[in-house]
């Protein structure tokens, strides 16, 4: 692995010359994350859903491309509908067509989430999230893996949970793909930390995004979680900003098979 440059340290936070494959950036946190990489000097590639007359990704794709051209950022879109996985089996190497023949930071921010009670959890349900959120990172790691290894150099950035380290209530599929996703980051970091490729994962707490919208609505619920969180308040998108940068820039040289909680101190209760 290379060392941490000798330069000065707010250098090292630099992402100019850099280029960004991200899923998951239409809104939340992921749109957060794309827009502070942008900042930091990256070049953007924004994958979303092929817009259809059923769902409004046009709208979203083009909000946060509008945020990002705004910053004067490089910014590209590739439309891939997640849920096909013979779809996300080719979307790395359009990617790197679309950006120039190279992906520095593959970021995997992409997940549903279906709630039930487990003694009734449907089947399918349970097979679409544990696709979106393991199988899809997995194969896009691999692709990258095979992209980064070569040329030794690279950065893979997985979200988990606070479902990566606690079972949660009604969420089974969610809980055991975000915990095979914190191993799944641990075992592709031991085989290429040593190729210069660092792989990390970001484990949110409980953060004000759509996908909380039962939790936030449901004033019991809302209660007990708020009471919990030692920082005093839910999470927001922007507090991603500066983990995402840090784990893509060459400040967390390194830092390797990193499960970085953002949670406002929930773990540490």
């Amino acid at each position: 692995m290379d060392p941490t440059p000798a330069i000065p340290a707010l250098d090292l936070f630099s992402l100019k010359g850099q280029n960004v494959l991200i899923t998951g950036a239409t809104r939340g946190i992921g749109a957060a994350c794309a827009i502070a990489l942008a900042q930091a000097g990256a070049s953007i590639c924004l994958v979303q859903r092929p817009p259809t007359s059923t769902n409004d990704s046009s709208a979203e794709s083009l909000s946060t491309y509008n945020t990002l051209r705004a910053l004067n950022a490089h910014v590209e879109i590739i439309h891939c509908d997640l849920s096909d996985l013979s779809e996300v089996r080719t979307l790395f190497d359009k990617a790197l067509t679309i950006m120039g023949g190279e992906i520095h930071i593959l970021v995997n921010c992409a997940g549903i989430q279906r709630r039930a009670p487990s003694v009734d959890f449907p089947e399918g349900d349970w097979n679409d999230v544990l696709s979106t959120n393991l199988t899809v990172p997995f194969l896009l790691s691999q692709a990258a893996g095979r992209h980064m290894v070569p040329l030794r150099r690279g950065k893979i950035i997985n979200f988990c949970s606070l479902l990566t380290f606690q079972g949660g209530l009604t969420v089974p599929a969610y809980a055991a793909a975000k915990g095979a996703l914190g191993q799944l980051t641990k075992a592709l970091s031991n085989e290429w930390s040593k190729e210069n490729v660092q792989v990390n994962a970001i484990c949110p707490g409980y953060i004000d995004t759509d996908m909380n919208a039962k939790l936030l609505a449901d004033p019991v619920r809302l209660r007990q979680i708020s009471e919990r969180i030692p920082a005093g308040r839910w999470g927001k998108p922007e507090d991603f900003a500066g983990p995402v940068v840090f784990l893509a820039s060459k400040a967390s040289q390194y830092v390797c098979g990193e499960l970085l909680v953002v949670d406002g101190g929930w773990m540490g209760r």
